[in-house]
């Protein structure tokens, strides 16, 4: 007798039924599982719902939405809170008018290329396929794209004024940002590209051909493969945003609405987004159902998109499916919130010192604990994707289909396995030490895990759990109410196990007849049919029976079934509609129960998915001697290594020293091709993102200074897609640097200027020194330009560093080989015309290369000539560093008053006897 007793690994989606097109006669599908090949890629669309009126900013203005009528058919509580605040009025793509065919049916309208409507060709109308970010330059996201996002810029005098609002289709959170950004629109390309978004909202008013604003035009470049629509400008409305927000926003964060009252930008973003995906989804959500927070910039550091693929943050650079990445390196988790939460960290790291110091305090404790760690890890593996589960359970369908009821029976008994393993990480979390840890105990005391697990017992099954398998599935979702509570759905299921018997004794008796050993197999996609292996079996005349139909051969194994099996599996299909039906009732009426107290889930997905990704950076620690750092205003690396190239070497790469302070805070670093200069830079950026994410660092000993942003120029690549060369691209990137960089910034420039002729190269290269010299921003600055080191001359807060190399004598060719070291010394490169020596092992001809020497060696002794140090120039710089150095210690040292004075003064004199006064400068001098 067959049984089938587990669940299936993913929820079935809610159904999104697409819209009809209705002047052309096409279908416009807007479900989330589109790919290129099924939607139009030339027109963009416009969407334009009626029943909202105003504009964002216009305070005049006042709207009202007619009501939406209820769903029918649902016993999911009262909707009418937020339905009387969403249209079910009719759409419309363009500003072309279309006759409309249902009362209730969004409809949809594309309309050609035309100086009438708001398409250019420009803009793509496809959805980028699962696993591919939305631009090559934005290139840094492996997980499937699932986020819709508004934006919305000011008019007037207020543009340059961005708000934002973003929703993840698999998570119930809108995000809220508004901000002031400069004409290069810096902060809102590098929020979309961290997004990585499915879809942008936009104003119509910002894409009238021929007169688009700069925004528009700088997002559609950046993002040309993600879908665009454009939204009438009357539905970003601040009022109905607020308002959108009052209604849905849980209790537990609706202190946002203190934050927002003001931003109206944010507003009308919001209001404009969650009315175009209550048009995309076919549903609404509850009230009191999401989780709404608003974010300023300034609360993470900004890592620009081209930075992010430099240093091969997400995806690497030479093979995109390879792990070689920040994120392979750090990413142990074993819930996907805490691999998307780990991914958002990495491109937004943390500019808190107290949050950063809390997490330090976790992984330590974590480190030290083994028994926290380890049962920790064994019950946060045995969470699912809690924050689809909730995306799930707050949407109230429009329309009550079978594929919404699997969908809703399925999701409760998710949301019973995910709150049994509440107790299981209490009891692991009860004895922590550090408060974060101690913090997220307190937030699993909730009661409300207790009273909703309790009145989903009253209902469900105690055995129906998460089980792997679509059959077993099946079977958890056919019995989950328990018995007796409804007369008709226990005659359903005795039904369907009667049919799923006589499936199973059906084949038994075929077995018999042809003497075959067949056996009962079930696909979701096929339902029940018959597989047979061929190891040991000779068919007759090599061909199966003629009443096995449909049949497919797979190395040694037949699938096949019979006109009998396809008419049973069409009766068991019949028979667990009617179960899903009446389980579906049963199920919406529970949720109406439970349903004030769902919310408490959010504080435990937060839970689940910080401590997870907690784990994986003790995880990392455990394979390699990492460091906890520490922060000051001061850079210092003892022995570090580039996290990355560890994980591919063999052997553990080369460390080295790093020390950086305001003092000193402009590096040059020379050395010949190949000798780790760029792997430097790199290591430096990688270090200072997994200190401020709050994972120990690959040293012996680290300090770092937090960075508010971090540049990079690095890529020699020309871009096509956007017409760039070589050096057209170093340049819109350094310019993009310069804007942007202050104080604060980290920047990493390698091999500026390589794209000009030297004399250009050096004079740009010389020019942006003297700009970044102005800034307190720590630079550092890999060139081959040996001239401009000797701007160290006249600017003592520079630091020449070199990469050392051995010359080594080849005996078989009977000349010297360059040995590298990689590591790095300080001072001038004493490599000289280490190109040329490199054109020489190439076989380029002696006589070019001698040549090449001679031209060399006259335009370095005239570029030179003028460029000498004095003894009062290296005075000036031993006061200014000694100046530095004593500010430095007294700010940073924890000795006592009498031991800081004496070491102070030590200080001083040392520097003193080191470097004598001359004869014309006063005898004494103030440290």
């Amino acid at each position: 007798m067959l049984r089938a007793e587990t669940l299936s690994t993913s929820p079935a989606p809610v159904a999104s039924p697409s819209a009809e097109a209705c002047s052309q006669g096409s279908h416009y599908n807007f479900g989330l599982q589109e790919t290129p090949q099924s939607r139009p890629s030339a027109q963009a669309c416009v969407f334009s719902p009626p029943g909202m009126s105003g504009i964002a900013g216009d305070r005049s203005s006042s709207s009202s939405l007619p009501p939406h009528p209820p769903a029918q058919g649902s016993n999911f509580g009262n909707k009418r809170s937020y339905g009387e605040n969403t249209a079910a009025s009719n759409f419309t793509f363009g500003t072309s008018s279309s006759s409309v065919r249902g009362t209730n049916c969004p409809q949809i309208l594309k309309t050609p290329l035309s100086a009438g409507n708001l398409q250019r060709s420009g803009y793509r109308s496809w959805t980028p396929q699962v696993g591919f970010s939305a631009t090559s330059s934005s290139a840094v996201s492996a997980h499937s794209p699932s986020v819709i996002v508004a934006v919305v810029e000011g008019r007037g005098l207020a543009r340059g004024e961005i708000g934002m609002a973003s929703i993840d289709l698999k998570s119930p959170q809108i995000i809220l940002s508004q901000f002031a950004d400069n004409t290069t629109y810096a902060k809102v390309i590098t929020k979309l590209k961290i997004l990585s978004p499915l879809e942008i909202i936009m104003s119509n008013t910002a894409c009238v051909v021929g007169n688009s604003t700069k925004l528009f035009t700088l997002i559609t470049e950046n993002f040309k493969n993600v879908t665009f629509t454009t939204v009438q400008r009357k539905y970003f409305n601040e009022t109905k945003g607020l308002e959108y927000i009052e209604q849905l926003c849980i209790a537990e964060f609706s202190t946002v609405l203190m934050e927002v009252q003001s931003k109206y930008y944010c507003l009308a973003a919001v209001a404009a987004l969650l009315k175009y995906v209550e048009f995309i989804q076919n549903s609404v959500y509850a009230p009191k159902s999401l989780k709404i927070c608003f974010q300023g910039s300034e609360q993470t550091a900004m890592i620009d998109s081209s930075s992010a693929q430099n240093l091969e943050l997400l995806i690497n650079n030479q093979d995109c499916r390879s792990n070689h990445t920040l994120f392979g390196v750090l990413n142990y988790t074993k819930t996907p919130g805490g691999s998307r939460r780990l991914r958002s960290n990495i491109l937004e790291p943390l500019v808190d010192i107290e949050t950063i110091t809390m997490r330090l305090d976790c992984v330590q404790e974590l480190l030290q604990d083994e028994e926290l760690f380890f049962g920790l890890q064994s019950v946060i593996s045995r969470f699912l994707d809690t924050e689809q589960l909730l995306s799930v359970l707050v949407q109230i369908p429009k329309q009550d289909t079978v594929n919404a009821a699997e969908s809703k029976i399925t999701n409760l008994i998710y949301l019973k396995h995910t709150l049994e393993l509440v107790d299981p990480l209490k009891v692991v979390l009860k004895n922590c030490n550090t408060p974060l840890l101690r913090a997220y105990y307190g937030s699993l005391e909730d009661k409300r895990f207790g009273i909703i697990l309790e009145k989903i017992k009253t209902v469900i099954n105690d055995d129906a759990r998460y089980m792997k398998g679509c059959l077993n599935m099946r079977t958890q979702k056919c019995y989950a109410v328990k018995s007796n509570i409804n007369e008709f759905l226990d005659i359903a299921r005795r039904t369907y196990t009667e049919i799923v018997d006589d499936i199973a004794g059906m084949i038994m008796q075929l077995a018999e007849k042809y003497s075959l050993p067949l056996r009962t197999s079930f696909s979701s996609a096929r339902g029940f049919f018959i597989q047979m292996s061929t190891d040991c079996t000779a068919l007759p005349r090599d061909q199966l029976p003629s009443e096995f139909i449909k049949i497919s051969k797979v190395r040694n194994s037949y699938s096949f079934t019979s006109a009998d099996l396809i008419k049973m599996n069409e009766r068991c299909q019949e028979s667990l509609r009617e179960i899903y039906h009446m389980t579906y009732m049963i199920v919406c009426k529970l949720l109406s129960e439970i349903y004030e107290h769902v919310h408490c889930l959010y504080k435990l997905s937060d839970t689940v998915s910080m401590l997870d990704m907690l784990l994986s950076f003790a995880h990392a620690c455990t394979l390699s001697d990492y460091v906890r750092p520490e922060f000051t205003d001061t850079l210092a690396i003892k022995q570090g290594w580039h996290p990355i190239l560890e994980k591919i070497s063999v052997e553990k790469p080369v460390a080295n020293n790093t020390y950086i302070t305001e003092g000193s805070n402009f590096l040059i670093i020379t050395g010949p091709n190949m000798s780790g200069k760029s792997t430097y830079l790199k290591q430096i950026a990688l270090c200072q993102i997994m200190a401020q994410i709050g994972s120990y660092v690959p040293a012996e000993y680290s300090s770092f200074r937090i960075a508010e942003q971090i540049f990079t120029r690095i890529s020699t690549d020309d871009d096509i897609e956007t017409n760039s060369s070589t050096f057209m691209k170093e340049m819109k990137e350094i310019a993009y640097i310069l804007h942007n960089a202050n104080d604060k910034s980290l920047i990493l420039i390698d091999e500026l200027g390589r794209g000009t002729s030297t004399e250009e190269g050096i004079g740009i290269c010389y020019a942006v020194c003297e700009y970044l010299l102005s800034l307190k921003a720590f630079t550092l600055f890999a060139t081959h330009f040996l001239e401009l080191c000797q701007i160290g001359v006249l600017y003592p807060n520079v630091e020449n560093m070199h990469f050392e190399v051995q010359h080594v004598k080849n005996t078989s060719r009977n000349r010297d080989t360059i040995l590298y070291t990689y590591r790095l010394s300080k001072g001038l490169t004493e490599e000289k015309n280490y190109g040329l020596n490199a054109a020489e092992v190439s076989s380029l001809p002696p006589a070019i290369v001698l040549d090449a020497k001679e031209i060399t060696t006259q335009i370095t002794r005239k570029i030179l000539q003028n460029q000498r140090s004095t003894p009062e120039m290296e005075r000036r710089r031993a006061v200014y560093h000694l100046a530095s150095r004593l500010v430095q210690t007294a700010r940073n040292s924890k000795l006592d008053p009498d031991s800081l004075r004496i070491y102070l003064s030590n200080l001083k004199k040392k520097y003193e006897a080191s470097f004598p006064r001359p004869e014309q400068v006063p005898a004494k001098t103030e440290g």
